[in-house]
């Protein structure tokens, strides 16, 4: 859940997803600055398998296929020579698989130098592709891999790898066969090119703005669209945006707390307070963001999962030409028929805004495999960097 003292929805949202095969195996661990997001896939079986697909030959056919030493380390867990095998200096992009079946175990984007002369990756494809064994061979204890349907040897993981996993998978290529990026799709592995997709990055802490701006040089906008944590990531994703900050605006209660927003008894809204440089990003870009990634403006008093008027779409606007801006892009949008439905965000003057608790500041960029932020917030994220790409900032 997201604490203990949220309201009862979103308890009862956050319990579901906790539950959800969408988001199992989540946790609200820290991330470092420019976080990669990779999704998790499932162990078994992987993507395209029916049933008899990573079929192994008999071995009379192997010994006829293989070279002697293909068939010496696949299948008498032999050890190919360092910095004399196929793969150890490969850097083309594309998959890594089972020699004898064809099953994917590796990806080029998960290949590092280790300087060992083998191939070496810091985790498989698929965690069930892979299985471990204890190896008591030579006069020492380490960790064999094997493949899962072929069972062929591959080699050995150790815990000395880079980041993200710290492990260094030391394979043998004469137990792979590469098939490069090119040629995935025709040879049967096309739902294997998403590792090749663009992966969505968080932008880092971004620095105390009144450090490098005069505060006449930067100018204010305050939105409301559901759970703060979600529409506060979006903004700070973009270039211009000195800060943002999660809050409360729209309500007669003074210095408003979580809890009491939560009742639906102050009249505000759960909102984002942002900050931003008009010479690099203007209003009308911030409007186009906020109606096109950050929220539904046509769902009435609620966002997702989230019920009640503190999470109703709303702008709260500082000037006149701010409310201007806004009446006429909202316009717009009803005659461009992007909505099917009309559009209920509220336009309403800035009475005050109220900084929210500090646990709630930067929530997704320090929690970002939380179960509520993975299943409703990290799509907006990705909807952002597909659909406006020259908005994003240069230091993510």
């Amino acid at each position: 859940m997201k604490f203990n003292h949220i309201s009862t929805l979103k308890v009862l949202a956050a319990v579901f997803l906790l539950s959800s095969p969408l988001t199992a195996g989540g946790s609200a661990d820290r991330a470092e600055p420019g976080t990669e997001i990779r999704d998790l896939q499932d162990p078994l079986p992987p993507p395209g398998f029916t049933g008899n697909e990573w079929m192994v030959p008999e071995d009379r056919e192997l010994r006829n296929r293989l070279t002697d030493l293909q068939y010496r380390v696949t299948r008498e867990e032999g050890t190919e020579p360092s910095f004399r095998n196929e793969y150890w200096d490969n850097h083309e992009e594309g998959i890594y698989v089972d020699i004898l079946s064809g099953e994917p175990l590796f990806s080029s984007t998960d290949k590092f130098n280790s300087g060992t002369g083998w191939p070496s990756f810091t985790q498989p494809i698929s965690g069930g592709n892979v299985v471990e064994e204890t190896d008591s061979s030579h006069g020492m204890v380490r960790t064999e891999v094997r493949s899962y349907y072929a069972d062929s040897h591959l080699g050995h993981v150790f815990p000395d790898g880079p980041a993200p996993t710290g492990l260094r998978y030391c394979i043998n290529s004469a137990s792979l066969r590469f098939i490069p990026r090119e040629n995935m799709e025709k040879e049967g592995y096309g739902a294997y090119l998403y590792l090749f997709e663009e992966k969505l990055r968080i932008r880092g802490e971004i620095p105390d703005w009144r450090s490098r701006y005069d505060e006449k040089q930067a100018e204010t906008a305050v939105f409301a669209g559901g759970c703060f944590w979600g529409v506060e990531a979006v903004f700070e994703q973009l270039q211009g945006v000195l800060s943002v900050d999660s809050g409360y605006a729209g309500g007669d209660t003074v210095s408003p707390t979580y809890e009491a927003v939560g009742s639906g008894a102050t009249g505000h809204a759960e909102s984002v307070r942002i900050i931003y440089d008009p010479r690099q990003i203007d209003y009308p870009t911030l409007l186009k963001v906020f109606f096109t990634i950050a929220h539904d403006p046509t769902q009435l008093n609620y966002q997702g999962p989230d019920r009640g008027t503190q999470y109703r779409s709303a702008v709260f606007y500082t000037d006149e030409t701010q409310k201007t801006l806004t009446e006429r892009y909202i316009s717009e949008l009803e005659n461009s028929g992007r909505f099917d439905k009309k559009i209920v965000t509220e336009v309403t003057p800035l009475e005050q805004f109220y900084r929210a608790e500090d646990y709630h500041q930067d929530f997704l960029r320090l929690h970002p495999s939380h179960p509520y932020i993975s299943y409703w917030d990290i799509p907006k994220l990705e909807d952002l960097q597909r659909s406006f790409p020259q908005l994003l900032a240069e230091d993510r």
